[in-house]
C-alpha cells in the first residue's frame, strides 16, 4: 500500500483560518505505508521548519512516528526518527522539524501511524515565513 499525500493548509500572517480538510491517519499495517507531505515549496522541497502536523486521536491513540531523512540531505538523520504519543480522544501538535534530521532525498517528510489507531485525522500546517 503506498503512503496517503497530506496536503499543506497555509496559516495566513495577521489573519485567520477556518477549519481545513481533514486526512484520516493511514496506520503503519507494513513498511511504506502512513503518510508522506509531499515535496512542495522552494526547491520542490517540504518545509520541515515551517510545518506543524495537528494529529487528532479517535476512540484508541497510539505513536506518531516522523521518519529520519536520508543522507543526504539530511546530514542529522542518525539522531533517528522522532516518536509522539498520541493519548486517546486526544490533539497533538508536533513540529516544527529540522531538515537535517528529517528530510528525505526527494525533498518529503515521512509519517507513520502506529497500527491500531482508529478514526483518527492528521493535518499539515505551513508557518508563513513573513509577517
Amino acid at each position: 500500500m503506498a503512503r496517503t499525500a497530506v496536503a499543506y493548509s497555509n496559516l495566513i500572517p495577521n489573519g485567520n483560518v477556518a477549519e481545513t480538510a481533514l486526512t484520516a491517519v493511514a496506520t503503519n499495517a507494513g513498511v511504506g505505508n502512513g503518510h508522506v507531505l509531499p515535496a512542495a515549496g522552494p526547491n520542490a522541497k517540504a518545509v520541515p521548519e515551517l510545518t506543524l502536523l495537528r494529529v487528532v486521536a479517535g476512540a484508541t491513540g497510539g505513536n506518531v512516528t516522523i521518519k529520519a531523512g536520508g543522507n543526504p540531505p539530511a546530514l542529522a538523520s542518525g539522531q533517528g526518527d522522532l516518536v509522539v504519543a498520541v493519548a486517546n480522544s486526544a490533539t497533538q501538535w508536533i513540529g516544527p522539524f529540522e531538515s537535517g534530521r528529517f528530510l528525505q532525498a526527494d525533498g518529503s517528510l515521512l509519517v507513520d501511524i502506529a497500527t491500531g489507531f482508529v478514526a483518527g485525522t492528521i493535518t499539515a500546517f505551513k508557518i508563513p515565513r513573513n509577517t
